[in-house]
């Protein structure tokens, strides 16, 4: 249990959430329906189905002497019931008292080292591709093979998905993010082994075991959230952990053309610059392992929200992978989202490694400014990223700001493609600062939609979905965008980016919005949700309970 030094504050509403045998619907019954007990005693918030305080004696006579009629169906209201418990039998009223929720101030811990770890591994996906035609030239390879260094990453994400949440479900976040950042470690310094030209083979390894930490590292963000943060900070921690991996692509984009410039005719020269770059990151990544090793813990003494309660109070063995996933297949709003944030993310994939020859195409000479221009870009992502973790958190309109930023996106990649060829570079990073700030600030917003609308599946599992189809995605854009901007120029790759975003907008527009969690959350808080026993948990499907309001409003 945790001490009380180390909360900050109990989140408790004044709702009551479900203990093992009960489920949350919605309270609709007048307020004379209601225990006249205080709200702190045994029965407090729990109705019967016909709006009757459990325990009180119009419930027991009621039950023996009043007929039972089937209300019409414009007297029927639907609610939605979560199962509970495998075999458990329904408890007592007592049982029905909300649990202690509160706040730990480790929260902020967590989500630094992640973030940390994050960047670090985010770093090394773009070092390459940012100074593409540096290492072409050290290590004497075609484009197509460094491009491939930034591809792995998406390739190894898509077969080791399911392993990855798999094992972020039923093992914990604890093991997760060792595995993230103990492999990013290793990845890092088998690089430093790859510095001699014929070495190529070796720096594809370690940038292979580095793609293979990414995937138990871009599902965590929204489970950290959750799992460690209060209701009114989830979207903006959300961010916050997304923000990270962003605030890597940007070092990326900087750093690499800074500490290895394009030295050919000076080849120990380059490689001591190489080896000296891929020795920094190595004693980072090994810092951050040991950090998370010491202070990166599985969950707080208490859940920080009631949605997270109702998760945790739910037995273990009742969950199944193999469901969760199905669940999810099924969710036609999930499906559409997946579509449309692989679009949105594989474009951002695709442009960020082609950047470089997309400017030198235009600028030649320009290795350092193309990487101030895919700074730019991050950087006022990682802006819109926050303001929309923040404004979802404080207005909750989760799909009218996924469709208006996806909107405001597709109009910054094109105004972005018909300005490159201006000659003017002051223009092009303007432009890539306004794509940035809408299509990087759009990746939160996928992770938080897909939680509020697949609530109660794992967080982890959606999270790691939308992954693999921005991973799936980047890897046919990257393809087909670098066939075009080679055979053509970087103006056709562009506009192919564009019809796809433009289809990303009219799918996201067919999404319905249905925030679970929200409403789990709200309902709570509002005291218009009350607690009542299930007869059959052992049924893992939604279920519907048909309510008279008719009976309700006679009592």
């Amino acid at each position: 249990m945790a001490q009380p030094d180390e909360e900050e504050g109990a989140a408790g509403a004044p709702g009551h959430l479900p203990a093992n045998g009960y489920l949350l619907v919605p309270g609709g019954a007048p307020a004379g329906a209601r225990s006249a007990e205080p709200r702190s005693g045994p029965n407090a918030g729990c109705l019967a189905l016909s709006g009757v305080p459990r325990g009180s004696p119009v419930a027991a006579s009621g039950a023996a002497g009043r007929p039972q009629t089937r209300p019409g169906p414009e007297e029927e209201t639907q609610v939605r019931l979560l199962p509970t418990g495998r075999g458990e039998p329904s408890p007592g009223p007592e049982r029905a008292q909300a649990p202690r929720t509160a706040l730990s101030a480790r929260r902020f811990v967590v989500l630094l080292i992640f973030s940390s770890y994050s960047l670090v591994n985010s770093f090394q996906w773009i070092q390459y591709s940012i100074i593409s035609n540096v290492f072409e030239g050290f290590y004497g390879v075609s484009l197509l093979h460094i491009d491939w260094l930034s591809m792995v990453y998406m390739l190894a994400y898509v077969p080791l998905i399911f392993p990855a949440t798999w094992l972020l479900d039923t093992r914990g976040l604890r093991l997760t993010a060792l595995l993230g950042s103990g492999l990013n470690c290793l990845g890092a310094w088998v690089k430093c082994g790859s510095v001699q030209q014929h070495l190529f083979w070796v720096t594809m390894l370690g940038q292979s075991l580095c793609s293979v930490a990414q995937v138990f590292i871009l599902g965590l963000p929204s489970r950290i959230a959750s799992v460690w943060f209060g209701p009114k900070e989830v979207s903006t921690a959300c961010a916050t952990a997304v923000l990270g991996n962003q605030l890597g692509t940007a070092v990326g984009f900087l750093l690499p053309p800074v500490l290895v410039p394009n030295t050919q005719n000076n080849t120990d020269l380059l490689a001591h610059n190489i080896s000296t770059m891929f020795y920094g990151t190595s004693a980072v990544a090994t810092l951050l392992f040991i950090l998370t090793v010491i202070a990166f813990k599985e969950k707080p003494p208490y859940p920080p929200s009631q949605a997270q309660a109702a998760i945790q109070d739910s037995p273990a063995e009742e969950y199944s992978y193999k469901k969760s996933i199905w669940n999810l297949f099924k969710n036609i709003p999930f499906i559409l989202l997946l579509i449309t944030y692989g679009i949105m993310t594989g474009v951002f994939y695709s442009v960020s490694t082609l950047l470089n020859q997309i400017i030198l195409t235009y600028y030649e000479g320009e290795e350092v400014n193309a990487g101030r221009i895919g700074l730019t870009l991050v950087v006022a992502g990682m802006v819109g990223s926050i303001l929309c973790g923040l404004w979802l958190d404080y207005t909750k309109t989760y799909k009218q700001t996924t469709v208006i930023v996806y909107i405001l996106s597709f109009f910054g990649m094109v105004i972005f493609t018909y300005t490159l060829d201006l000659g003017y570079i002051l223009i092009v990073f303007i432009t890539g600062g306004v794509l940035g700030f809408f299509m990087t600030g759009y990746l939160p917003l996928g992770f938080e939609f897909a939680v509020e609308i697949t609530y109660p599946e794992s967080e982890g599992t959606s999270s790691g979905l939308l992954n693999a189809a921005a991973q799936i995605f980047g890897i046919l854009f990257t393809l087909a965008q670098g066939k075009l901007t080679s055979e053509y120029n970087p103006k056709a790759g562009n506009i192919f980016l564009c019809v796809w975003m433009f289809v990303g907008i009219i799918l996201t527009a067919l999404i319905k919005s249905d925030l679970r969690r929200h409403n789990i959350n709200i309902g709570i808080a509002n005291g218009n949700i009350k607690a009542v026993p299930v007869d059959s948990p052992t049924d893992q499907e939604s279920k519907t309970v048909t309510m008279s309001k008719q009976s309700e409003s006679a009592i």
